[in-house]
């Protein structure tokens, strides 16, 4: 009975620094391949190393063996001893692993639940153990279903439809508040990382320009470059104002740099349209009373911390949903699984062939009009013979070949060409 097995660690059970020492870069990962698909026990493998996880992906008729094996391989490949990596390393088999890979290809098993990126990796992980050779009729099976497990568990369920993270909040604030941000003028004020990435979100949606205000001018001159923008001098910084729809501030201020006087002054100016501000500083950057002016919008890290907690609890309730459609998948995959042996298959054949063979005798004999009970034996055994003398090689290959990677590509195709797919 073939096997899938998964060996590995991530982000829960290994610090960064065993994880970097374990990583394969993509650019070097035909040899780890190679050797791995190579193990005594394993006939297919597959690699998937990300900054967060490194896990081994493998079939095998042997699980106890196949599993040492891949955690002798990465103690002996990365030069780690077997006592700093065992309390780190997970293995799972058959159900679990099948589940296990469901559940990554997801983002359910994710650092942010429901993130879509590690789809993509997965998905380069398998073209570099098809490109390489390491894949075969199973993983080919198996990881094509689980990308259509993740597919399926999006469209069916709102697990990656809300913000989690500060930054991409404060954009799925400001697309509530402007109907469309492609028009719109952004500045930042501070050039630290989250505002940076909330600019690069915000840049993703076609805002029209970004201005860029920090204490040093030169970082300013450098962000700007990176995005695209423009920079500003931090002092001249309100003189823009004006031609500013949304301000990203994160600042180590311990003052207002934006006071409610010049709001009011700049939204005159602006003719009263909306202005929205993110203040992601701690102490604050704006003061809040601005939030009591008509047509302007304040959100400080605590309210964009309230949207990201209140998103993270719906995705935990969306990933509930999305267990009941794995679990349903988990199933049918098992159940190809098992037909892959070449018993079940040579027995769903003759079945196959058995039904046909009867509906036709039974239509003969209807147009035989006025036909014996002997004449009718005579046909079964016909028809009987005929069929047993088709299938005879056939199935004499199937067995033969059985528990052979050739003999997987026999069984799948057989199994294909004649319909005997579980529904």
């Amino acid at each position: 009975m073939h096997n899938i097995i998964v060996v590995g660690l991530n982000h829960k059970t290994a610090p960064i620094e065993l994880r970097e020492k374990l990583y394969f870069p993509s650019e070097h990962i035909e040899d780890p391949l190679k050797r791995v698909a190579s193990l005594p026990h394993l006939s297919e493998a597959l690699i998937l190393s990300t900054c967060n996880r490194v896990e081994i992906v493998a079939v095998t008729k042997n699980i106890r063996e196949g599993t040492e094996e891949i955690r002798n391989f990465l103690s002996s490949y990365h030069g780690i001893s077997m006592n700093q990596l065992v309390s780190c390393l997970y293995s799972y088999d058959s159900y679990d692993a099948i589940k296990h890979i469901f559940h990554v290809a997801s983002g359910l098993d994710s650092m942010v639940v429901g993130e879509p990126q590690i789809l993509g990796q997965l998905k380069d992980a398998y073209s570099l153990a098809n490109k390489h050779k390491t894949s075969d009729v199973i993983l080919h099976r198996f990881l094509h279903r689980a990308f259509s497990v993740a597919k399926k568990v999006r469209t069916e369920t709102k697990i990656a439809t809300s913000a989690v993270s500060i930054s991409y909040a404060a954009v799925e604030l400001a697309k509530k508040i402007f109907d469309s941000l492609k028009d719109k003028v952004v500045m930042l004020i501070g050039a630290g990382e989250m505002s940076e990435l909330a600019a690069r979100h915000l840049l993703s949606h076609g805002v029209r320009e970004i201005l860029i205000a920090n204490r040093t001018h030169s970082r300013a001159v450098k962000l700007a470059e990176e995005l695209g923008g423009r920079p500003v001098v931090f002092e001249d910084l309100t003189l823009f104002l004006s031609q500013v729809d949304i301000v990203i501030s994160s600042t180590a201020s311990a003052h207002y740099i934006i006071r409610s006087d010049d709001v009011v002054r700049v939204l005159k100016i602006r003719k009263y349209k909306p202005m929205f501000f993110i203040d992601i500083a701690v102490p604050r950057d704006i003061d809040p009373r601005i939030n009591d002016i008509s047509n302007v919008y304040l959100y400080d890290i605590d309210d964009l911390k309230g949207v990201v907690d209140t998103n993270i609890k719906m995705r935990e309730e969306e990933a509930k949903k999305a267990e009941r459609i794995i679990e349903k998948e988990i199933e049918q995959f098992n159940k190809w699984l098992g037909t892959l042996n070449a018993v079940p298959t040579v027995i769903s054949l003759r079945e196959r062939f058995e039904e046909i063979r009867k509906k036709e005798v039974e239509k003969a004999i209807s147009s035989l009009n006025g036909s014996s009970e002997i004449d009718a034996k005579v046909l079964d055994a016909l028809t009987i013979s005929i069929i047993n003398k088709i299938l005879h090689y056939p199935v004499t290959k199937l067995k033969m070949l059985d528990n052979t990677r050739e003999g997987n590509y026999f069984v799948d195709a057989v199994r294909k060409l004649f319909d005997l797919e579980e529904k």
